[in-house]
């Protein structure tokens, strides 16, 4: 899901592309937009994304206006993407793109279609 989101973004030709397993907290201030993927684990985000927004809060990384989404695969719940834009809309005033894109197990050839044309969701959604 993730290489398809990047793809999609990269195709547009107006954004500059960071695909992450791993990001530092000052590291997010960098960025206009921020997607975060996550998988569900017993009805929770996996624990470095708590990590990486307990960080941020504390280092006071400020995200406030920035445009935040999510997705993610599960297998019973789907709960994880959900907190991700809770926690980037309520915590970090963030303007976020909902819902979130949630695969049930394997993304089947639609939903990764949805994750390439995120981009122009974003655009058309939150970019003035």
């Amino acid at each position: 899901m993730a290489t398809a989101v990047a793809e999609g973004t990269r195709s547009t030709g107006k954004s500059t592309v960071e695909l992450s397993y791993h990001v530092e907290a000052e590291a997010l201030a960098r960025f206009d937009a921020i997607i975060l993927g996550a998988p569900t684990y017993h009805h929770d985000m996996p624990i470095d994304m708590k990590k990486l927004f307990e960080i941020s809060a504390m280092k006071r990384i400020n995200l406030k206006g920035k445009i935040g989404a999510a997705f993610g695969s599960f297998g019973w719940s789907g709960e994880a993407p959900k907190l991700l834009l809770e926690i980037m809309k309520n915590k970090f005033e963030m303007n976020i793109v909902a819902p979130p894109l949630l695969a049930k197990y394997t993304p089947d050839g639609n939903m990764i279609d949805k994750c390439r044309n995120l981009e122009r969701t974003i655009a058309e959604n939150l970019i003035p």
